[in-house]
Order: structure tokens, then C-alpha cells, then sequence
């Protein structure tokens, strides 16, 4: 070859141990040293036996022998050399010889030898130094961007650490989503099931699936949720009937009112901003009920926090599971076998004024005379109560007629007129609970919800008036609750609930039952008598009464309040609606106090095509972000097909989250094109005419803009 004769020559002498054939470091009809003689035109390679000498200028000299010594090392782990690789590694090396290389000081066999992951023979590995960088920013990151050109392997590298992930159990499922822009993302007008509307646009994941996994595996993955390909549209769709009540600090509301800015409840019991409102339209609803009479409707994706019996023992952390997963699944010999989250603390409810203490009413509730056909009454054996009801009620003495009957006498003061209302029959009337009578009695809605203080304080009331603990051997201690009203039982149960306990409740009909006694006269039962059965957290005092707390405490208190799944039946078609909360772990309060989500959690999630997404999009998607979950999106910039006038989501987020930290923006270039090398030449060709023509079409747009200003006289 000729050599140059301006820059000083050297030689160097390259020996092959016998370990490496020079078959595969010089390639099948010497390829790969063909390679390396069009690289370096000015240098003469040579081969004999198993020497390599070359004689150029030093600089070439000495990247060709840190070449072969490269070529070795990756030999050397049993990856094979390509004429791709060995064109990459020179670049690798010419780069790292101006400077522009890896700061860190890799080498091309450290890139070449990544193996992420082996199928059926085949390995997948990056291949630039780019993707290393991009691969290893994955491992390192909770959320990356893959930003770069079509070819460049943004999407198949992030398909192949989530596969890796799964399975290394890093992650329970994977989930993979693509904006289905082309049509709207309204593909009712397509023909054939949803699966064929929306096949043609998730079809590259699933062929980079394919590549990855056993084919017959992946239909059993997909199938059990392990594995979930969906357009972004349909992605969101963990969504509840728009009429489902929702606990807000104002009380119960139907989800489908609720906007973005609202709060509603979280798990720990304090309000938690709804960041995100997405109509699902029609969707299939299942009824989900809990063994202690619970439940809520939701959709067949609606997540749910959830651990088993052997999850519990050894200490494993909670997991997320959709709604139709359980399907079937529910018992585990004869057990339950999903333990549902409970409330970690009381709802807080804003703080309400209330006309009566909330103690005093409690005991009203459960032991008074609320006709108002006489004076108000009060019936107990136990004096510790008549003397705390006297002490929590004002301008009223409470007057013993004999047994365990007493009146609420208006105490009277001097020059006060005989017509002067009853104070308690007063505050009955404006709690509208004057003329109710045991089997209609309930608990005014400034009472329901209200501080914890004041609805402890209303069980408390009811529990020592017509409540008690009940002991059996070798088990601890519940608590049981009687009333004849049906409203009365709903709101003791919805006290317990938003105290962070749960109640059963069973009903014990009229007809048939034995009748009590009044002075030795039968006395038959006119309505149902309804038991609620009642565990509450430990730390929350059901009794105030000393009997009754002495013999709660002394059998060991309540136990620990659990509720599980007991079934999840079909309940039709309805309008449904998914909202996003920030509360920290994702849940917020439903129907009956369940506690739900809608995040992503133990879960690597790919958003493929990314810069057809809007800004909108873009954040409902990363704000799904769930705990031991990682978030890959990938897109290129240059291509996006949004309506004109929508803004890429993707170009938008990068000035957003620009040094936001765990997030990190791989950008792969042309140089990083894996596909056929004409790829890469294409690519270099549009990216110098767009520059050209964007700005000779910025002037021009400056040029006419000046002219429209001259033409309206500024």
C-alpha cells in the first residue's frame, strides 16, 4: 500500500497466541482485514502465520495494534467478530483518540462483550458505545429517555432489559405501550375485534418479543398479565364506573365529578390532589367484594394492593395485581387468598362544630328516648353513664325516676318562663333527630364526617350504651354492636371503617325470636334486631365505660382488623373513568372504605414512539409511575405525526425534566444506526436538508413577517 512520506513511519509486530485461529480474528476469506486495510489506506498490514505487522504513520500504527488487541479480547469471552463490529470498534478508537470518546475510558470489547440477554443461540448486545451508555443508564435510573433515529436499537435494547429484568425477577410484568396516533387513537372505524384494530400498531413490539422470549410462552404471559402490549389510550384503562363514591374530605362523591386539583382520601388518611382525569368510555365492570360485606365496581384492569398468607410470613412486600388476575384464584385451600390494605391511620375529615358532645349523643343514640312526645329520657343500670351523660350535657340535670330509667330535666335558673324549650329536645330538633324512634335512629352527617376525635367519640357512646366485648377461649376479643335501625348499623359500620377497623354485620329476624321481659310481662319483638361484629386497630379505645374496657383489655384487645377478597363476579357494562392521585404509594379510598390504585407498580414499562404523544399524554404517563417499577421511553424527535398544533410530549419534556434526578436522556445518533449501513447515510442526508431548509425557511418566514409589519404601518 502506499505510505505517506510527510509523517514519521513505524512498525509494529502484532503476535496471535494460538488460542485465537486467525481465521476468526481476520475473518472467513480475510474479511474482517479488509476491513481494517479500507480503514487505514495509508498503512501496509501484512499476515504470516500467526504475525501481524503494520508499518504506517505512528498514530495509524498504534490504533490498528490497540484494534487487534480489542478483537482478541472479545474472542477471547466467545463473541464472534463481524465486519459491523470491527468498523464500530475503529470508531470507538478514533473517537477516543480526538477526545470525543467515552469520558470513562470503555473500550470496544467492553461494549461488544455486554451480553443482556441469550435466546435460542442468539445473543443481544449494544453494539456503539452509545448504546452501551444508553444500556447502562437503564440499570442505573428509575425513568430514561432513548432519543435518537430510526435503526439505532432504542426500542429492542430497552424490549431486552425488561425481558432480562422479568426474568431475574427484578420486576413482576412488563408493559409496553405505543401511541396509536395514525388513527386518532380512535380505531372504533377499523373492522375486526379490538385485538385487530389495534395489532398493525403494536406489531414491532411484539415481533422484538418474539425475538426474545419462547413464542409458545408468550400468549401464557400475556394472558396472565405478566406481559401487557396496549396502545397508550388503552393503557390508562385501570378505571371505575363514573357513579362509584370516592372519599373526599367533604365527604362521599360519585369519581366521575371529581377534576383535576380535587382531593380525595389517601391510605394514611389525609387528602392527596387528583392529578389526573381520564375518560375510558364504555368499559366491562366487576363487582370486587371484601369477606366483611365490602365491595366496588371496577374494571377488569383496575390495580389492586394485595399479599397472601405466605407473602405475610415472610415479610414480603405488598403486591399489585389486576382485577381480572384474581379471577379464579381467590382461594387458597380453603382461605382467602388476598389480604386487602387497610386505612394505616383515621380518615381527617376537617374539623366541624357540632351542637351536642359527641360522646353524650352516642349514649343518646343507643340508650335515649328521642320521640319528643315527652321530656327526653334516658335508660341505663350503669351510674357511671347518667353521671358522664350529666357531665357532657349543658342546662340539663338529669333527674332518676327509679331503676334504670332518668329525665333530661331543663335546669331552670331564677325568672326563666315555664315554656322555655328542653335544650337536648332543641339540638334533636336541629339534628333532625327529634321523633325517631329505635328502629330509625342514625348519626347526623356532621358527626360521620368529622375529626377522628368526634366520631371515636359517637362510637364510644354507642358501643358502652348498646355495645360490649365478647370473648371466646384461645381466640381475641371482638366487639358487638346492636340496633334496630338499618341507617343506625350502615353508619356504625362506616364509623368503624374510616377509624381503620372493619365490621360484619348479620341480622337476626323478629319473627320467631324469644320475647324479653318488662315487670314480668312479655314483650315481643317488633323489627329485626342487626349485629355488627367490629375489630378495630390497636390504639383506638372502643369503650369508656371500666366494665367494659377491663374485659376488652383483659382478653387481649381487638386483634388485628384484615379484609380479603371473597369474590369478583361480572356486573355488566358501564361508563367508566380512571383517575391519578399523587398520594405516595397511589391509593385512595373507594365504596366502603376499600383502599385502591391505579399505578404501576414492580413493573418495567416501555413507551415506544414517544414523540407522538402530547404533553398531556406524556405526563398522565410518567405521573403512573409506581414503587419498584422503571420507565423506558423511547422516540425520535424528527418524526412525529401529531395534529398540527399539538406539541410533542416528548420534545416538551426534556426542557421539563432536565436535571431532575433519576432521570437521564440516552441520545443515540446516526453513528449508532444498526440496520443496514445505507440506514445511517439516509439519515445524516435528512438531518443536513432539514437543517439547510429550516433555516432558509426562518429567514424567509422573517422576511415575510417583516413585509406583513411595513404592510399594517409598524
Amino acid at each position: 500500500m502506499t505510505q505517506s512520506s510527510t509523517q514519521p513511519q513505524a512498525r509494529a509486530q502484532i503476535r496471535i497466541p494460538a488460542a485465537h485461529p486467525m481465521v476468526m480474528l481476520l475473518g472467513s476469506g480475510d474479511s474482517l482485514l479488509r476491513v481494517i486495510e479500507e480503514a487505514f489506506p495509508a498503512a501496509d498490514i501484512h499476515v504470516r502465520g500467526n504475525e501481524i505487522s503494520a508499518t504506517g504513520e505512528a498514530a495509524d500504527v498504534a490504533l490498528i495494534q490497540r484494534l487487534f488487541d480489542e478483537m482478541m479480547l472479545v474472542l477471547r469471552t466467545g463473541a464472534p467478530m463481524t465486519e459491523d463490529a470491527v468498523e464500530r470498534s475503529i470508531a470507538m478508537l478514533r473517537a477516543a483518540g480526538t477526545g470525543e470518546g467515552d469520558p470513562q475510558g470503555e473500550t470496544p470489547a467492553e461494549v461488544l462483550t455486554q451480553n443482556i440477554l441469550s435466546n435460542r443461540g442468539r445473543t443481544i448486545r449494544p453494539k456503539t458505545l452509545n448504546q452501551k451508555r444508553y444500556v447502562d443508564a437503564i440499570d442505573e435510573h428509575t425513568i430514561v429517555f432513548g432519543i435518537g433515529p430510526a435503526g439505532t436499537g432504542k426500542t429492542y435494547l430497552a424490549m431486552a432489559k425488561a425481558v432480562q429484568a422479568l426474568q431475574s425477577k427484578q420486576v413482576s410484568r412488563i408493559i409496553l405501550t405505543r401511541p396509536a396516533v395514525e388513527a386518532g387513537e380512535r380505531l372504533g372505524f377499523l373492522p375486526g375485534t379490538l385485538f385487530d384494530k389495534i395489532d398493525p400498531y403494536l406489531r414491532p413490539l411484539y415481533d422484538a418479543l418474539h425475538d426474545m422470549l419462547d413464542p409458545d410462552s408468550i400468549p401464557r404471559l400475556m394472558a396472565a398479565g405478566t406481559i401487557e402490549v396496549a396502545p397508550l389510550a388503552y393503557m390508562r384503562g385501570r378505571a371505575q364506573p363514573v357513579f362509584t363514591n370516592v372519599l373526599t374530605p367533604d365527604g362521599w362523591r360519585p369519581i366521575g365529578s371529581l377534576e383535576v386539583g380535587d382531593l380525595v382520601i389517601g391510605s394514611n388518611g389525609e387528602p392527596t390532589p387528583v392529578l389526573g382525569v381520564y375518560p375510558q368510555g364504555e368499559k366491562d365492570i366487576y363487582r370486587v367484594s371484601a369477606q366483611d360485606g365490602s365491595w366496588t365496581l371496577c374494571c377488569g384492569e383496575h390495580l389492586w394492593t394485595v399479599r397472601t398468607a405466605a407473602d405475610r410470613r415472610r415479610d414480603k412486600p405488598w403486591r399489585v395485581l389486576e382485577t381480572k388476575e384474581m379471577i379464579g384464584n381467590l382461594r387458597a385451600a380453603h382461605a382467602r387468598r388476598y389480604e386487602l390494605p387497610m386505612l394505616t391511620a383515621p380518615v381527617s375529615f376537617p374539623e366541624r362544630e357540632v351542637p351536642m358532645d359527641p360522646y353524650a349523643l352516642g349514649l343518646l343514640l343507643g340508650d335515649g328516648c328521642l320521640t319528643g312526645s315527652t321530656t327526653p329520657s334516658f335508660a341505663t343500670a350503669d351510674s357511671e353513664l347518667a353521671e358522664a351523660l350529666q357531665g357532657a350535657l349543658t342546662g340539663v340535670t338529669l333527674r332518676h325516676r327509679g331503676g334504670p330509667d332518668y329525665v333530661l330535666n331543663r335546669t331552670r335558673a331564677l325568672g326563666d318562663v315555664v315554656t322555655l324549650e328542653n335544650p337536648v329536645t332543641a339540638i334533636l330538633r336541629q339534628l333532625e333527630l327529634l321523633g325517631t324512634r329505635s328502629h330509625s335512629k342514625f348519626v347526623p352527617d356532621d358527626y360521620l364526617h368529622n375529626s377522628a376525635e368526634v366520631r371515636l367519640g359517637v362510637l364510644q357512646g354507642l358501643l358502652d350504651a348498646d355495645g360490649g366485648p365478647v370473648t371466646q377461649p384461645d381466640r381475641t376479643c371482638r366487639i358487638q354492636y346492636t340496633t334496630a335501625s338499618i341507617a343506625l348499623r350502615d353508619d356504625v359500620i362506616a364509623l368503624v371503617q374510616s377509624l381503620g377497623g372493619v365490621a360484619y354485620t348479620r341480622r337476626r329476624p323478629a319473627a320467631g325470636r324469644v320475647p324479653g321481659l318488662a315487670k314480668g310481662r312479655p314483650v315481643h319483638h317488633r323489627y329485626d334486631a342487626h349485629v355488627v361484629d367490629i375489630r378495630l386497630p390497636e390504639g383506638i379505645e372502643p369503650f369508656r365505660l371500666a366494665r367494659k374496657a377491663e374485659k376488652y383489655h383483659g382478653a387481649g384487645g381487638g386483634g388485628r382488623p384484615m379484609r380479603f377478597i371473597d369474590s369478583i363476579e361480572p356486573a355488566g357494562r358501564e361508563e367508566a373513568v380512571c383517575i391519578q392521585v399523587a398520594a405516595e404509594d397511589s391509593l385512595y379510598v373507594t365504596q366502603d372504605y376499600l383502599l385502591t390504585h391505579n399505578t404501576l407498580n414492580d413493573a418495567f414499562i416501555i413507551l415506544d414512539e414517544a414523540q407522538n404523544t402530547s404533553a398531556e399524554q406524556m405526563k398522565m404517563f410518567l405521573t403512573r409511575l409506581g414503587f419498584d417499577s422503571k420507565i423506558v421511553i423511547t422516540g425520535d424527535i424528527t418524526q412525529v405525526d401529531l395534529p398540527s398544533g399539538t406539541k410533542s410530549g416528548l420534545r416538551q419534556v426534556q426542557e421539563i425534566l432536565d436535571g431532575v434526578e433519576d432521570v437521564h436522556f440516552s441520545r443515540l445518533t446516526s453513528q449508532d444506526v444498526v440496520r443496514h449501513k445505507l440506514v445511517g447515510r439516509i439519515v445524516d442526508a435528512y438531518e443536513k436538508y432539514d437543517s439547510r431548509n429550516g433555516q432558509r425557511d426562518g429567514q424567509a418566514d422573517g422576511r415575510e413577517d417583516g413585509r406583513r409589519d411595513r404592510r399594517q404601518g409598524k
